[in-house]
């Protein structure tokens, strides 16, 4: 089964929270405070394998979890790092952000990692928050989340040519004549449902890889015969051969096939008509004669295109194809992604609840503040410790929280709503 597209969620680990703890030795009956810092969360990190053809197992597995730093623990111990997880995908996958579409990364070399999404840091210790008018603090610094995000996975193949066409011209025998693959042949619309890869080593030249991209049909960029998922695989091709049936074998002109089919390409992506394409006038064994075919090469090479005269099945025409295609692909060289992938930085994450907003609403004469840093805040204070709470109301003073409650007038004895955790109001 072929899987081209797919849908994740993904979780990087929590960092643990830091550990509150002080030191109890026989002879230092006031020992100091050591607790350790805590683990960072693992990050998730997407590496693409040669080894890999579809993106079939996540259409099973939706969900992926890295492990969460542990918390620290006293004699100054930090807390273990939670392991990275590493999620293999096939060459050739982009990943983006469902929620933005943002590109994230292409990765389109065997080996090539990036890391999609970080793990939280570990909070510190409360050793780390002792100074000499408080030298035995009761808090210590909670862990950060780990980021969560959705991503669509698109598998775009690596194919240096594209063989494009209607439906049965021919395209799936003539991989399977110049390569070694060996797709599925039938005559029936759409036959091939996937895109074929054959490597075809022709005379001796360099290798090249060539994709039998599914057939096309009007209304192809619309959705009409899933031509959209098709068309996603000739993006990366730096050629373009098109097929047409040259002895109208099903009733159709060729002529006719090649403008619809470009129709279909300009309409989808203006870059993608726009690459190098040399056209094949395929089965040319049902023909007696070929006063029709040279009619057909005239008009198309009035237009300003390489035609060439093949059958797939008896060979003749393909030692000129193919040779030509491999003069063609030296002369192209590198091409440009067809496609936008939006610079990012090497660590394209900043988790939003690093900063300082936060909202406040008034919900049934209760004050509720809502913020991702209160997570963290709240994971930091022990709220049976009168230093820790301090330590609280300083944080949320400091962060403009009290100011902007007071402005909403709230009065001595309001409650107030942070999470999970409420108290009285008193200035």
């Amino acid at each position: 089964m072929f899987v081209d597209k797919a849908e994740i969620i993904l979780k990087a680990g929590n960092g643990g929270h830091g550990g509150v703890s002080f030191r109890r030795e026989k002879y230092v009956p006031m020992g100091g405070p050591d607790g350790g810092h805590g683990g960072h969360g693992g990050n998730i990190v997407f590496v693409a394998d040669q080894g890999y053809r579809t993106l079939m197992e996540f259409k099973y597995k939706r969900k992926h979890k890295a492990e969460n730093g542990e918390n620290g623990t006293g004699g100054r111990s930090a807390g273990k790092s939670g392991e990275e997880l590493i999620i293999k995908v096939p060459v050739g996958t982009l990943i983006k952000d469902k929620e933005t579409g943002r590109v994230i990364c292409d990765l389109s070399e065997n080996g090539q990692s990036f890391r999609v999404a970080e793990g939280g840091r570990g909070g510190r210790g409360n050793m780390n928050f002792a100074t000499p008018t408080r030298q035995a603090p009761r808090f210590a610094q909670g862990g950060i989340r780990g980021q969560e995000r959705t991503v669509i996975l698109e598998l775009k193949l690596l194919a240096d040519v594209g063989l494009i066409g209607f439906p049965n011209v021919g395209k799936s025998t003539l991989l399977s004549v110049v390569t070694k693959a060996r797709p599925k042949i039938a005559n029936y619309h759409f036959t091939t449902i996937v895109p074929n890869l054959g490597v075809v080593e022709w005379r001796n030249f360099s290798t090249f890889v060539i994709a039998d991209i599914p057939g096309l049909i009007e209304g192809a960029h619309e959705g009409t015969g899933l031509g959209d998922q098709f068309l996603r695989h000739v993006e990366r091709t730096k050629l373009l051969v098109h097929l047409l049936d040259a002895s109208g074998s099903e009733g159709r002109d060729p002529i006719e096939d090649f403008h619809a089919i470009n129709y279909e390409l300009e309409k989808y992506n203006k870059k993608l008509a726009e690459r190098v394409q040399i056209v094949a006038l395929n089965k040319v064994d049902l023909i007696l004669e070929d006063e029709g075919v040279e009619e057909i090469k005239g008009k198309l090479e009035a237009l300003g295109y390489e035609v060439f005269i093949i059958s797939a099945v008896t060979g003749r025409g393909l030692d000129q194809l193919m040779s030509r295609v491999v003069l063609l692909l030296d002369e192209i060289g590198e091409v440009e992604p067809i496609f936008d992938i939006e610079p990012v930085e090497e660590t394209i994450y900043t988790p939003e609840f690093r900063n300082n907003q936060f909202t406040a609403e008034k919900i049934d004469d209760v004050f509720v503040v809502d913020g991702e840093f209160l997570d963290r805040l709240i994971n930091s204070v022990n709220f049976e410790d009168l230093d820790s709470i301090g330590f609280f109301q300083r944080i949320l003073k400091d962060k403009g929280v009290f100011t902007k409650l007071e402005e909403m007038g709230i009065k001595d004895g309001d409650f107030v709503r942070l999470r999970e955790v409420e108290f009285e109001y008193y200035k």
